[in-house]
Protein backbone atom coordinates (compact mmCIF):
# COMPACT_ATOMS: atom_id res chain seq x y z
CA UNK A 1 0.00 0.00 0.00
CA UNK A 2 1.22 3.05 -1.10
CA UNK A 3 1.72 5.88 1.85
CA UNK A 4 -0.46 8.55 -0.01
CA UNK A 5 -3.04 6.09 0.64
CA UNK A 6 -1.69 5.07 4.18
CA UNK A 7 -2.22 9.03 4.73
CA UNK A 8 -5.41 8.97 3.79
CA UNK A 9 -6.48 6.33 5.83
CA UNK A 10 -4.83 7.79 9.00
CA UNK A 11 -6.64 10.91 7.96
CA UNK A 12 -9.68 9.51 7.43
CA UNK A 13 -9.90 7.68 11.03
CA UNK A 14 -10.28 11.03 12.72
CA UNK A 15 -13.27 12.34 10.66
CA UNK A 16 -16.41 12.05 12.75
CA UNK A 17 -18.60 11.28 9.80
CA UNK A 18 -16.91 8.36 8.11
CA UNK A 19 -18.05 4.76 9.41
CA UNK A 20 -14.77 2.11 8.73
CA UNK A 21 -15.99 -1.31 10.31
CA UNK A 22 -13.82 -4.37 9.82
CA UNK A 23 -15.55 -7.41 8.96
CA UNK A 24 -14.04 -9.12 12.26
CA UNK A 25 -15.66 -6.41 14.38
CA UNK A 26 -18.91 -6.20 12.41
CA UNK A 27 -18.93 -10.43 13.24
CA UNK A 28 -18.24 -10.02 16.60
CA UNK A 29 -20.14 -6.73 17.67
CA UNK A 30 -22.30 -5.62 14.97
CA UNK A 31 -23.10 -2.04 13.86
CA UNK A 32 -24.78 -0.36 16.74
CA UNK A 33 -26.00 2.71 15.03
CA UNK A 34 -27.90 0.23 12.40
CA UNK A 35 -31.53 1.48 13.12
CA UNK A 36 -30.17 4.43 14.71
CA UNK A 37 -29.04 6.64 12.15
CA UNK A 38 -31.22 9.29 12.78
CA UNK A 39 -31.29 9.25 16.44
CA UNK A 40 -27.61 8.74 17.19
CA UNK A 41 -25.85 10.46 14.09
CA UNK A 42 -27.76 13.19 12.21
CA UNK A 43 -30.23 14.00 14.97
CA UNK A 44 -33.08 14.43 13.09
CA UNK A 45 -35.97 12.39 10.96
CA UNK A 46 -35.62 13.44 6.99
CA UNK A 47 -34.63 11.12 4.50
CA UNK A 48 -31.87 8.83 4.55
CA UNK A 49 -30.18 8.21 0.64
CA UNK A 50 -27.38 6.18 0.15
CA UNK A 51 -25.17 6.14 -2.89
CA UNK A 52 -23.40 2.95 -3.61
CA UNK A 53 -20.06 2.58 -4.86
CA UNK A 54 -19.81 5.94 -4.03
CA UNK A 55 -15.76 6.53 -5.63
CA UNK A 56 -14.80 10.15 -4.59
CA UNK A 57 -18.28 11.06 -3.16
CA UNK A 58 -19.49 13.26 -6.15
CA UNK A 59 -23.00 12.62 -5.75
CA UNK A 60 -22.78 12.26 -1.96
CA UNK A 61 -21.73 15.79 -1.40
CA UNK A 62 -23.74 17.05 -4.63
CA UNK A 63 -27.10 15.98 -3.40
CA UNK A 64 -26.40 16.93 0.30
CA UNK A 65 -25.62 20.48 -0.78
CA UNK A 66 -28.62 20.19 -3.13
CA UNK A 67 -30.95 18.89 -0.35
CA UNK A 68 -30.21 19.68 3.11
CA UNK A 69 -33.44 18.69 4.01
CA UNK A 70 -32.57 15.35 3.35
CA UNK A 71 -28.94 13.31 5.00
CA UNK A 72 -27.11 11.12 2.67
CA UNK A 73 -24.44 8.57 2.93
CA UNK A 74 -21.93 7.40 0.40
CA UNK A 75 -21.02 3.54 0.26
CA UNK A 76 -17.98 1.88 -0.86
CA UNK A 77 -14.82 0.16 0.24
CA UNK A 78 -12.11 2.17 -1.75
CA UNK A 79 -11.38 4.26 1.20
CA UNK A 80 -8.79 6.00 -0.54
CA UNK A 81 -10.77 7.28 -3.23
CA UNK A 82 -14.09 7.77 -0.57
CA UNK A 83 -11.57 10.46 1.22
CA UNK A 84 -12.01 13.10 -1.48
CA UNK A 85 -15.82 13.48 -0.51
CA UNK A 86 -15.07 12.80 3.17
CA UNK A 87 -12.61 15.82 3.33
CA UNK A 88 -14.73 18.01 0.95
CA UNK A 89 -17.87 17.95 3.44
CA UNK A 90 -15.87 17.80 6.34
CA UNK A 91 -14.38 21.00 5.64
CA UNK A 92 -17.32 22.74 4.05
CA UNK A 93 -19.21 21.74 7.81
CA UNK A 94 -21.75 19.89 5.99
CA UNK A 95 -24.57 17.93 8.50
CA UNK A 96 -26.32 15.68 6.33
CA UNK A 97 -23.59 13.58 4.55
CA UNK A 98 -22.00 10.62 5.84
CA UNK A 99 -19.71 7.83 4.41
CA UNK A 100 -19.79 4.20 4.94
CA UNK A 101 -16.59 2.13 4.48
CA UNK A 102 -17.67 -1.73 3.92
CA UNK A 103 -18.83 -4.36 0.88
CA UNK A 104 -22.25 -3.25 -0.49
CA UNK A 105 -22.97 -7.33 -0.01
CA UNK A 106 -23.04 -6.59 4.11
CA UNK A 107 -25.29 -3.31 3.39
CA UNK A 108 -28.39 -4.85 5.68
CA UNK A 109 -25.90 -5.17 8.70
CA UNK A 110 -25.47 -1.39 9.11
CA UNK A 111 -29.59 -0.32 7.57
CA UNK A 112 -32.43 -1.71 9.60
CA UNK A 113 -35.69 -2.58 7.23
CA UNK A 114 -37.62 0.83 6.53
CA UNK A 115 -34.51 2.81 7.20
CA UNK A 116 -33.31 3.97 3.83
CA UNK A 117 -35.78 6.17 1.50
CA UNK A 118 -33.38 6.23 -1.96
CA UNK A 119 -30.81 4.54 -3.06
CA UNK A 120 -28.19 6.00 -6.14
CA UNK A 121 -26.11 3.73 -8.05
CA UNK A 122 -23.21 5.97 -10.14
CA UNK A 123 -21.20 4.32 -13.07
CA UNK A 124 -20.67 0.62 -10.99
CA UNK A 125 -18.59 -1.71 -12.90
CA UNK A 126 -21.07 -4.04 -14.97
CA UNK A 127 -20.01 -7.22 -14.29
CA UNK A 128 -20.87 -8.89 -17.82
CA UNK A 129 -19.43 -11.65 -16.71
CA UNK A 130 -20.92 -12.37 -13.36
CA UNK A 131 -24.73 -11.81 -12.89
CA UNK A 132 -24.55 -11.83 -8.93
CA UNK A 133 -21.74 -9.08 -8.69
CA UNK A 134 -24.30 -6.61 -10.86
CA UNK A 135 -25.63 -4.21 -8.59
CA UNK A 136 -28.91 -4.18 -10.11
CA UNK A 137 -29.40 -7.94 -10.46
CA UNK A 138 -31.86 -9.91 -8.63
CA UNK A 139 -29.48 -10.71 -5.73
CA UNK A 140 -28.43 -6.75 -4.80
CA UNK A 141 -32.46 -6.06 -5.96
CA UNK A 142 -33.44 -8.74 -2.32
CA UNK A 143 -31.11 -6.81 -0.49
CA UNK A 144 -31.78 -3.45 -1.04
CA UNK A 145 -35.22 -4.09 -0.43
CA UNK A 146 -34.06 -5.44 3.20
CA UNK A 147 -33.79 -1.40 3.76
CA UNK A 148 -36.12 0.20 2.04
CA UNK A 149 -38.95 2.21 3.17
CA UNK A 150 -41.86 3.48 1.08
CA UNK A 151 -41.56 3.93 -2.47
CA UNK A 152 -38.35 2.26 -2.13
CA UNK A 153 -36.48 4.54 -5.09
CA UNK A 154 -33.30 3.13 -6.96
CA UNK A 155 -31.71 5.62 -9.20
CA UNK A 156 -29.00 4.22 -12.00
CA UNK A 157 -26.83 6.34 -13.66
CA UNK A 158 -24.36 4.55 -16.61
CA UNK A 159 -22.41 4.76 -19.71
CA UNK A 160 -22.88 0.79 -20.03
CA UNK A 161 -25.49 -0.30 -22.53
CA UNK A 162 -24.76 -3.75 -21.36
CA UNK A 163 -25.91 -2.84 -17.79
CA UNK A 164 -28.60 -0.58 -18.94
CA UNK A 165 -29.97 -3.08 -20.79
CA UNK A 166 -29.64 -5.61 -18.63
CA UNK A 167 -31.36 -3.61 -15.53
CA UNK A 168 -34.45 -2.84 -17.97
CA UNK A 169 -34.72 -6.60 -18.12
CA UNK A 170 -34.61 -7.25 -14.81
CA UNK A 171 -37.25 -4.41 -14.29
CA UNK A 172 -39.53 -6.04 -17.45
CA UNK A 173 -38.89 -9.62 -15.52
CA UNK A 174 -40.75 -8.37 -12.43
CA UNK A 175 -43.06 -5.99 -13.55
CA UNK A 176 -40.78 -3.02 -11.31
CA UNK A 177 -42.70 0.32 -11.88
CA UNK A 178 -40.67 2.76 -14.00
CA UNK A 179 -40.13 6.45 -12.85
CA UNK A 180 -37.55 7.58 -15.70
CA UNK A 181 -35.72 6.23 -18.33
CA UNK A 182 -33.51 7.71 -21.02
CA UNK A 183 -30.66 6.12 -22.79
CA UNK A 184 -29.34 9.55 -23.98
CA UNK A 185 -29.57 11.79 -20.23
CA UNK A 186 -28.00 14.84 -21.83
CA UNK A 187 -30.00 15.35 -24.66
CA UNK A 188 -33.27 14.15 -23.24
CA UNK A 189 -34.33 17.53 -22.03
CA UNK A 190 -34.34 16.36 -18.20
CA UNK A 191 -33.40 19.73 -16.63
CA UNK A 192 -32.22 18.49 -13.10
CA UNK A 193 -29.49 19.55 -11.15
CA UNK A 194 -29.99 16.64 -9.32
CA UNK A 195 -28.59 14.46 -12.59
CA UNK A 196 -26.07 17.17 -13.55
CA UNK A 197 -23.73 16.09 -11.06
CA UNK A 198 -21.08 14.24 -12.47
CA UNK A 199 -18.66 11.70 -11.38
CA UNK A 200 -15.16 11.12 -11.88
CA UNK A 201 -16.04 8.60 -14.30
CA UNK A 202 -18.57 9.69 -16.31
CA UNK A 203 -16.62 13.04 -17.00
CA UNK A 204 -14.51 10.74 -18.79
CA UNK A 205 -16.84 8.53 -20.81
CA UNK A 206 -18.35 11.74 -21.79
CA UNK A 207 -15.40 13.08 -23.07
CA UNK A 208 -14.81 10.21 -25.02
CA UNK A 209 -18.53 11.06 -26.70
CA UNK A 210 -20.31 7.95 -24.65
CA UNK A 211 -24.14 8.83 -24.15
CA UNK A 212 -25.19 8.42 -20.27
CA UNK A 213 -28.30 6.66 -19.60
CA UNK A 214 -30.37 7.04 -16.56
CA UNK A 215 -33.38 5.01 -14.72
CA UNK A 216 -35.25 5.48 -11.92
CA UNK A 217 -37.48 3.43 -10.75
CA UNK A 218 -38.94 1.10 -7.37
CA UNK A 219 -37.90 -1.62 -6.33
CA UNK A 220 -41.01 -2.81 -4.79
CA UNK A 221 -41.13 -6.08 -2.77
CA UNK A 222 -41.61 -9.38 -4.58
CA UNK A 223 -42.11 -13.02 -2.89
CA UNK A 224 -39.39 -14.00 -5.78
CA UNK A 225 -36.86 -12.41 -7.72
CA UNK A 226 -36.84 -13.69 -11.31
CA UNK A 227 -33.35 -13.12 -12.89
CA UNK A 228 -34.16 -12.13 -16.81
CA UNK A 229 -33.22 -15.01 -19.34
CA UNK A 230 -31.62 -12.99 -22.44
CA UNK A 231 -28.42 -12.40 -24.23
CA UNK A 232 -27.20 -8.70 -23.93
CA UNK A 233 -24.30 -8.12 -26.00
CA UNK A 234 -21.09 -6.76 -23.90
CA UNK A 235 -19.63 -3.69 -24.17
CA UNK A 236 -16.88 -3.69 -26.17
CA UNK A 237 -14.80 -0.41 -25.04
CA UNK A 238 -14.56 -1.20 -20.97
CA UNK A 239 -12.67 -3.82 -19.23
CA UNK A 240 -14.29 -5.71 -16.55
CA UNK A 241 -12.45 -5.12 -13.57
CA UNK A 242 -11.67 -1.69 -12.18
CA UNK A 243 -7.96 -1.27 -12.46
CA UNK A 244 -8.05 -1.92 -16.35
CA UNK A 245 -11.68 0.64 -16.27
CA UNK A 246 -8.73 3.56 -14.66
CA UNK A 247 -6.11 2.78 -16.86
CA UNK A 248 -8.87 2.89 -19.65
CA UNK A 249 -10.43 6.36 -18.15
CA UNK A 250 -7.08 8.22 -17.84
CA UNK A 251 -6.30 6.91 -21.46
CA UNK A 252 -3.07 5.32 -20.26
Amino acid sequence: MGKNKLAKFEDMASYPHVFQYPFSVLQEKGFETRGRWHEDFFHNDRPIVLELGCGKGEYTVGLGRLFPEKNFIGVDIKGARMWTGAKESLEAGMRNVAFLRTHIELIAQFFAPGEVSEIWITFPDPQMKKVNKRLTSTRFMRLYREILGGEGLIHLKTDSDFLFTYTQEMIKANRLPVRIVTDDLYHSGLADPILSIQTYYEQQWLGRGLRIKYLCFACEDRAEWIEPDVEIEYDTYRSFNRSKRSALASGK
